[in-house]
């Protein structure tokens, strides 16, 4: 009989603490005024006046970073995905509610997805809470953010000076030697020559006279 009666309480107490967490968060969302705007993220970081361009090698961080307004419902969590223009979408990270910057390591997530390699291109950054990208808009809830456009590439290797060869400009003594536009150039410069010369000869003469 002891037993039971413990196990009755116990499901009392249990019952209660459910009800009461149901019960604040029904107040949480109750207390929110239905007059009041959606929450958004306004990108503090990189700079939105132009797309940035950041580098995937080994030590290249990009921080991307925003503030908060109208947000009365703290969201649970932030999921921050980049979305390429090649409309794949690479999921970054998961943060707590309450973070208002992340670092990434290109070359880092490089190494850990060689099955979806970041391409060069430029991408669209995605935030929003635990309701998911596509949530209605609510009074007091965080709106998702897609408006910060950034791009990746990868540098070229270093060449030595010794070792670098100008594939334009291999053969192109011989090419414009045999192209008509060259010898067309040449032609003009040498009858501008030859006319200037005997309009001069004929000056000079002149004035010898």
């Amino acid at each position: 009989m002891a037993s039971n009666s413990a196990s009755s309480n116990s499901a009392s107490q249990s019952g209660s603490s459910s009800s009461g967490s149901g019960s604040s968060s029904a107040s949480k969302t109750s207390s929110i005024p239905q007059s009041a705007p959606a929450g958004i993220i306004s990108m503090t970081q990189p700079p939105q006046a132009s797309t940035s361009f950041f580098k995937i090698a080994s030590g290249e961080v990009v921080t991307f970073a925003w503030s908060f307004s109208g947000v009365l419902a703290t969201p649970t969590s932030l999921t921050v995905n980049a979305v390429g223009a090649n409309s794949f979408t690479y999921s970054l990270t998961s943060l707590p509610g309450t973070a208002s910057s992340y670092i990434w390591t290109p070359y880092d997530y490089q190494q850990s997805h060689l099955a979806t390699p970041l391409a060069q291109t430029t991408y669209s950054l995605q935030i929003f809470d635990e309701r998911g990208l596509s949530a209605t808009t609510r009074p007091g809830y965080l709106s998702p953010n897609t408006a910060l456009t950034f791009a990746l590439y990868t540098p070229q290797p270093y060449t030595p000076l010794a070792s670098w060869d100008c594939t334009v400009c291999s053969g192109s003594s011989s090419s414009y030697a045999a192209h008509p536009a060259y010898v067309a150039v040449i032609a003009t410069f040498l009858v501008m020559f030859l006319s200037g010369f005997g309009l001069l000869r004929n000056a000079v003469a002149y004035t010898r006279r």
